[in-house]
């Protein structure tokens, strides 16, 4: 008899085969004190167990790209972190403890002080844990916790994924993901989606899946089902394995016009793009150049960067944001240390005024790079708050011949002010992600948090909509870069509110496109309405999905 359990949509699409579940965390290691005689060969082990998982993390990083080569490379300096190794080996000489007992108390410090810290840095205490459980199991001679590596295609279960697990996962061989914990922007749900993995998380009773257990997930309805009858499995995989192809021209069912473009990380995000046949780069994300880095990359480094993306989209549109340091992104050579709270603090475009060198250099390297290409370049700052923030960006980009200068609408403050804004900026893109973290005041990383951190919440609708009317005002076009962009049930509300572009994961393209292509701009406003009219997400959301279940049934979403 089957069992259907709820949680977070963060990934759609469908996706049916045997459940493999993650293996059980690493177990603490018993107090055991050492003779004198072996302090310095456990200090030794110690040393070399740290040195093998940064060398094995590092390797994978290398092996990876984006958001996932980013990741590893922070867990992988966690790894090579001397304070935490440090702090072991004073543990091993001054207390005797084994080497596993030492990096165990070392961890545990540093997880207190990131926790302490408060969201987004916060989030590194679970790099932390992983990068502990890592040693730990080189060091007792264990399987660190980790992707089960097996024969044949499965589904993907646990409590959470570690970064430098998700960001390794193989779309061939990971068929679909249910977790227990995490939210719709953690780590989990952001690598899944850029992987065109179905995923749901914060799936209450996932800790009852077994190993071999059937499981369909639908990661768009947020609907994992155990133990499914054959011909709905049968339906899910002959849907996924014949998905629908994306013709290059987004549009409604009576012709009007939506660009459907890409986020893009690095070049070979520009290729994933191409290959799904994206419009342009809706967002053309540019820390690759800066994270994992000490110094500031030179200008000439930068162009030679930003022209390996730029040059694969002739005549097309690509919108460069500008560096996006501080929070959890952080820095050495442009943000500061020891904010109390990071996420509230110094990052984007705030950066500029400490560091004003750091964005100069960086759109001389732009206006350089688009100088040398035929792509349609378009510039955009992250983190505007006011109106004169988005004068000065504009007028600094004017300085360096960048005529279409726009801002990303991330805080709340820019939304509700949006014509101030668009009296200056010449487009906005809204980045949803950030945006349903400031309007609810809710970690963006915390599945405790799952039901607020969701776009479909009226409130982050309702400034969705302020916003476009603020730029129509202007006569300038909104857009929206944020994982929202890529629910394909979202799509045409977002288009009922004025949004006019959808950016996101190039596998989100066909869906969205296949649903936009079904119904009429009016349609699309009708359904922005009945969003508008609850008040609460998942009434919202089931409201839009009853309206054009047809649709849906249809298309298999």
């Amino acid at each position: 008899m089957s069992t259907t359990l709820t949680g977070a949509p963060v990934s759609p699409g469908r996706a049916a085969g045997p459940a493999a579940t993650m293996p059980p965390p690493v177990p603490e290691p018993r107090t055991t004190r050492l003779e004198g005689e072996g302090v310095e060969a456990a200090v030794a082990q110690l040393t070399a167990a740290a040195r093998a998982v940064r060398d094995e993390l590092t390797d994978r990083a290398g092996r990876a790209t984006g958001t996932a080569a980013d990741l590893l490379a922070v867990t992988a300096a966690m790894a090579a972190d001397p304070a935490l190794v440090a702090d072991g080996e004073r543990r091993i000489r001054t207390d005797h403890l084994t080497p596993e007992r030492a990096i165990w108390d070392a961890a545990r410090g540093l997880i207190k002080q990131f926790e302490k810290l408060g969201p987004p840095l916060a989030e590194r205490a679970r790099d932390v844990r992983d990068v502990r459980d890592r040693i730990v199991a080189e060091l007792i001679g264990v399987r660190p916790p980790g992707v089960p590596q097996l024969d044949h295609p499965f589904v993907l279960v646990g409590e959470d994924l570690a970064p430098a697990d998700t960001a390794t996962l193989d779309p061939e061989v990971v068929l679909g993901v249910v977790t227990s914990g995490g939210g719709p922007t953690s780590h989990t749900a952001i690598l899944a989606r850029a992987l065109g993995i179905p995923a749901v998380v914060a799936v209450r009773g996932a800790e009852a899946i077994a190993d071999g257990d059937t499981v369909l997930l639908d990661g768009a309805a947020g609907v994992v089902v155990l133990d499914p009858d054959p011909d709905t499995v049968a339906a899910a995989q002959q849907h996924e394995a014949e998905r629908r192809a994306f013709d290059g021209t987004g549009r409604t069912a009576d012709g009007t016009r939506v660009e459907l473009l890409a986020n893009v990380a690095d070049p070979a995000g520009a290729q994933a793009a191409l290959e799904a046949s994206a419009e342009g780069v809706g967002l053309f994300r540019t820390e690759f150049c800066f994270l994992g880095r000490s110094t500031e990359p030179g200008v000439s480094e930068q162009v030679a960067a930003y022209r390996q993306v730029l040059s694969a989209f002739p005549r097309r549109k690509v919108v460069v944001r500008t560096l996006d340091a501080g929070a959890d992104k952080p820095l050495p050579f442009v943000t500061a240390d020891g904010e109390p709270n990071p996420a509230l603090g110094v990052r984007g475009l705030r950066t500029a005024s400490s560091r004003p060198g750091v964005l100069e250099r960086q759109l001389q390297a732009i206006a350089a790079a688009a100088e040398a290409e035929n792509a349609e370049v378009w510039v955009m700052a992250p983190m505007v708050a006011t109106a004169g923030e988005a004068a000065d960006f504009v007028t600094l980009c004017e300085q360096h011949g960048l005529r279409h200068a726009g801002v990303m609408v991330e805080v709340p403050a820019a939304a509700l002010r949006a014509a101030d804004v668009f009296a200056h900026a010449a487009f906005g893109s809204v980045g949803t992600n950030d945006l349903i973290q400031y309007t609810m005041a809710a970690d963006r990383m915390l599945g405790e948090l799952a039901a607020l951190s969701t776009p479909w919440q009226p409130a982050v609708l309702e400034l969705i909509r302020a916003t476009c009317e603020g730029a129509a005002r202007h006569g300038r076009p909104v857009g929206v870069c944020g994982e929202a962009a890529a629910d394909a049930t979202l799509a045409p509300v977002l288009v009922g509110l004025g949004v006019r572009s959808l950016s996101m994961t190039p596998r989100a393209l066909a869906d969205v496109a296949a649903v936009l292509q079904r119904v009429t701009d009016a349609e699309c406003v009708e359904l922005a309405r009945l969003a508008l009219a609850e008040d609460d997400p998942m009434e919202a959301r089931n409201a839009v999905r009853d309206a054009i279940r047809p649709v849906l049934v249809d298309l298999g979403l």
